[in-house]
């Protein structure tokens, strides 16, 4: 139909699409401000290619497990792909990250933990007393030189705070002590998460 309309058949998409899929638990906005919108810079000024999209893959409870960053570029060389990867790495990509190419490209400099406070077991009066945002600027502030928060996550029946920093080791030494002590961290899990 398009052909009978126009005289022509419609463009083809050119390039060739490779996936950048990123071990960040980035929120949508902060994967296009974080990844999307620098790398799309970096991919026009060099005239790689673009960006193309992106995604978000979810757990069973909506928790972000990962996000992708698709990308169409003039052609997939070996130099265009190490390019990639710096700048990727440039801007934070955890380890655990991977350019979908054959074979994969595995990347990431950053480690990360995701600490999950209890939303459900602790005395009501420390849900009552307590600050989640306090919480999350003081995980920053001992994090400062090492790490830092980006994003965090409220299920039904946790809350997640998610810090990527030089070593996920370091980053739970420094929180440890206000872990112990502050009523709505009791209970919490740290898991390493990149």
């Amino acid at each position: 139909m398009f052909r009978s309309l126009f005289g022509k058949e419609p463009p083809k998409p050119s390039g060739t699409m490779v996936i950048a899929r990123v071990n960040d638990r980035a929120q949508p906005i902060e994967r296009g401000e974080r990844y999307e919108d620098p790398l799309q810079e970096v991919l026009s000024g060099r005239g790689w290619g673009e960006v193309s999209g992106g995604g978000t893959q979810l757990s069973e409870l909506g928790e972000i497990q990962f996000c992708d960053v698709e990308l169409t570029l003039s052609e997939a060389t070996p130099e265009i792909l190490r390019g990639i990867v710096e700048a990727l790495e440039g801007f934070g990509a955890p380890a655990g990250s991977e350019l979908q190419v054959e074979p994969p490209i595995r990347f990431g400099t950053v480690q990360g933990l995701a600490i999950y406070l209890n939303g459900t077991d602790l005395p009501d009066e420390v849900y009552r007393d307590s600050d989640f945002d306090f919480v999350n600027s003081e995980f920053d502030r001992l994090l400062s030189g090492i790490g830092s928060v980006r994003s965090f996550w409220q299920g039904p029946t946790e809350t997640a705070i998610y810090a990527y920093g030089r070593t996920a080791d370091e980053m739970r030494a420094a929180l440890q002590p206000f872990l112990d002590a502050y009523p709505l961290c009791a209970r919490a899990r740290v898991v390493q998460i990149a």
